[in-house]
Parts: C-alpha cells; sequence; structure tokens
C-alpha cells in the first residue's frame, strides 16, 4: 500500500489575528485556529474594518467567515494580569539581559541600586541587572558613590495588552 505523503497545512492557517477586549483595546495576535474556537464557542466576534482581511474557513457543517481583528465578547474575571514577582528571569528580561551600568550582556548578576545594608528593598524600582564586574566595583555603595550611572531607571514591568496596544497602533500610524 503506497503511503501518502504529509499533508501540510492549509496557507490560511497560518494567518493571524489581532484580539481586542470588550472595550476595543488590542490585546494580543493568536493564530487563526484559536480564533476559530472563540468564534464557535461565541467568545468572540469579528470585527470588520475597512482595511481588514476576511479568510472564510470550511468545516462540514459550517461555513465561517474569520475577520484579521476579532472583539472578545465576555470577561474573564479570573485572567486579571499580576505584577511577577521579583526574581532573576523576570529581571534579566526586563533589562533585556545587557548590565544597566557598562551594557555588557556576560556574567550578569542582580544588583541592588540602594543595597540592602543600607535600607534598600528587593522591590522592581531598586533591582537592575549587572554584570559581575559593575557588581563587585558598586559594592554595599549607591551608583554615584562607586562613580557609576544606571543606563536606565529599574521600574516595574507594564501590562503585556499595553505593550501590544502601543506596538499596534504604531504599526497602523505607520502604514497610513
Amino acid at each position: 500500500m503506497p503511503t501518502q505523503p504529509e499533508t501540510q497545512q492549509p496557507h490560511i492557517l497560518q494567518n493571524s489575528v489581532v484580539v481586542f477586549s470588550r472595550n476595543y483595546l488590542p490585546l494580543t495576535r493568536i493564530n487563526i485556529k484559536r480564533a476559530i474556537v472563540l468564534l464557535v464557542t461565541g467568545q468572540a466576534e469579528s470585527l470588520h474594518f475597512g482595511t481588514s482581511k476576511q479568510w472564510e474557513v470550511r468545516s462540514p457543517s459550517i461555513i465561517l467567515q474569520v475577520s484579521e481583528h476579532i472583539r472578545l465578547t465576555t470577561a474573564n474575571p479570573q485572567r486579571h494580569w499580576q505584577v511577577p514577582p521579583v526574581n532573576r528571569r523576570e529581571v534579566l528580561k526586563r533589562d533585556k539581559h545587557t548590565c544597566q551600568y557598562c551594557g555588557s550582556s556576560k556574567r550578569l548578576t542582580l544588583d541592588h541600586v540602594i543595597p540592602r545594608c543600607q535600607g534598600g528593598q528587593h522591590r522592581w524600582d531598586n533591582v537592575v541587572t549587572a554584570c559581575e564586574r559593575c557588581n563587585q566595583i558598586k559594592g554595599d555603595r549607591l551608583p554615584h558613590e562607586a562613580g557609576m550611572i544606571l543606563k536606565n531607571q529599574p521600574k516595574a514591568p507594564i501590562h503585556p495588552a499595553v505593550i501590544f496596544a502601543e506596538q499596534f497602533w504604531n504599526a497602523q500610524q505607520t502604514s497610513e
């Protein structure tokens, strides 16, 4: 019996869809399969903007028009985003894996801007990524006492939907 070649995903299933909140805030981009599930289960509706693309998806029992923009129709109160805890992985991610004093990306550690021995706390606004060398030079001193300058002021991460919304609207403005 001859074997059939593996079927590749149709091109349409490789598209992505922008998801808006009930209040029309762009939240994220998802694959079209997830968008279909949200539409079929009634958790979302298609949005039709002037230049929106639309794809027709067929199954044995339904023909569905999927727009490149959908809006959630339900709210899930358990899906509230919380500021992540201050830990190595999250601080490195926020600081883009670079030392906040010299810009190096090698041998990274965490540094308390106001040292803990001077009353500094382990909070988002006091912890930065530092290479071992800068951390050792700074020691238990404040940055200005060690003659060092922070490249960026440390702060808590912002909601991913806010970041996505800014990127989405900036992309819309540049494409016009």
